[in-house]
């Protein structure tokens, strides 16, 4: 019989009374739940070396963050996201792998967390930013399957990458937004270089590549 891992999130959702925009992932490498973190890693939300949400974030705003496994490098995340009014809230609480790794697809037996019941007690958020779309085990796909139970659904405003949504939370009636963008990790490059927008910018700019990509999606909507 072989071992299963329970992944279990090791972050608190990053929340508080002023939050506007709402990051919505899955969960952290198993690394970050064992505590056995690579050096490079930061111990905070998408701190993985091999992430890459900071970077794209560092380079929209000018950060000049520290990428390394210290306190400082989590407090000046914590200040950036307090400043913008941006919080973290990724949708798994915990899952079961067979095979140790990152990849979303490989998580069975999963427990959401409960992204409505936070929106009703944080009703200043309006947006919700997935990193990632709707293919199976992604964040959209895990918010819809969410909403269903609520007997809520998404309504297309925009199929046009980063697609675009929006539905009435059940509770608080307002109306919330959501922006499905490109996954900031590896294994999205493939994914990214097939876009014909992408092809065309890398065309007219053989030194663009997919993180400049990602740059130029998340800017508009952070």
């Amino acid at each position: 019989m072989k071992k299963v891992f329970f992944h279990t999130h090791p972050y608190e959702p990053f929340i508080d009374d002023n939050t506007e925009k709402l990051i919505v992932g899955t969960l952290p490498p198993p690394r970050f739940t064992t505590g056995d973190l690579k050096q490079g890693d930061v111990n905070f939300c998408y701190g993985s070396k091999d992430g890459q949400l900071w970077l794209i974030l560092d380079k929209i705003f000018n950060l000049n963050l520290k990428f390394d496994t210290t306190d400082e490098a989590i407090e000046e995340r914590k200040a950036f996201l307090k400043q913008r009014h941006i919080g973290i809230c990724d949708i798994v609480a915990s899952a079961e792998r067979e095979k140790i790794d990152a990849s979303d697809i490989g998580m069975h037996n999963i427990t959401l967390r409960n992204v409505l019941d936070y929106l009703k007690q944080f009703p200043k958020v309006k947006t919700l930013l997935f990193t990632g779309g709707n293919s199976k085990n992604g964040p959209e796909y895990f918010f819809r399957k969410h909403l269903k139970e609520h007997s809520v659904s998404l309504v297309n405003v925009s199929d046009t990458a980063p697609r675009v949504h929006e539905f009435i939370h059940p509770a608080t009636k307002k109306n919330i937004k959501t922006i499905s963008l490109i996954a900031p990790s590896g294994a999205a490059n493939r994914a990214v270089g097939s876009l014909e927008s992408y092809k065309m910018m890398k065309r007219e700019n053989p030194k663009f590549n997919t993180l400049d990509f990602r740059v130029l999606q998340y800017r508009e909507f952070f």
